[in-house]
């Protein structure tokens, strides 16, 4: 583990996974992949368990893809349709970052905190209203 130990003493450094210069050595090809794999399962697990707005979107999109898939008639229009989905998840899943880091930082009112809250917020905002307006403009004919 790095860091300190316990009584405040460096930790004892794992050289074996240390490069020439000091710097770590990364893990590369399929090993990185599947590691990177697994971190990214871990952060929709948890956004999954801790983020009500997370499940909710999810909920929506479950209907909103399949409906999307169906209701386009060719490969731009589904195209059209489920990318929006997908970018309102992922900006949510920005925003949840970005209010887990601030609310690690502190739970005390503070207005930049507040402002970096607000401004994820009207992202996932903007979000949904992109996904409005494309589907209003692709299936209004």
């Amino acid at each position: 583990m790095w860091g300190a130990a316990p009584d405040n003493r460096a930790a004892p450094v794992n050289i074996a996974r240390m490069t020439e210069t000091g710097d770590r050595q990364k893990p590369t090809g399929f090993t990185r992949l599947f590691r990177a794999m697994g971190v990214s399962m871990k952060g929709l697990a948890g956004a999954y368990r801790e983020e009500a707005a997370f499940r909710q979107e999810l909920a929506l999109a479950v209907v909103v893809i399949p409906l999307g898939l169906w209701l386009g008639h060719d490969g731009i229009e589904r195209a059209l349709l489920v990318a929006p989905m997908l970018l309102v998840l992922i900006v949510e899943l920005l925003n949840s970052a970005i209010e887990a880091t601030v609310d690690r930082i502190g739970h005390e009112r503070h207005q930049l905190s507040g402002l970096a809250k607000d401004i994820g917020s009207a992202a996932v905002l903007t979000s949904l209203l992109l996904l409005a307006v494309i589907w209003i403009l692709v299936l209004w004919r």
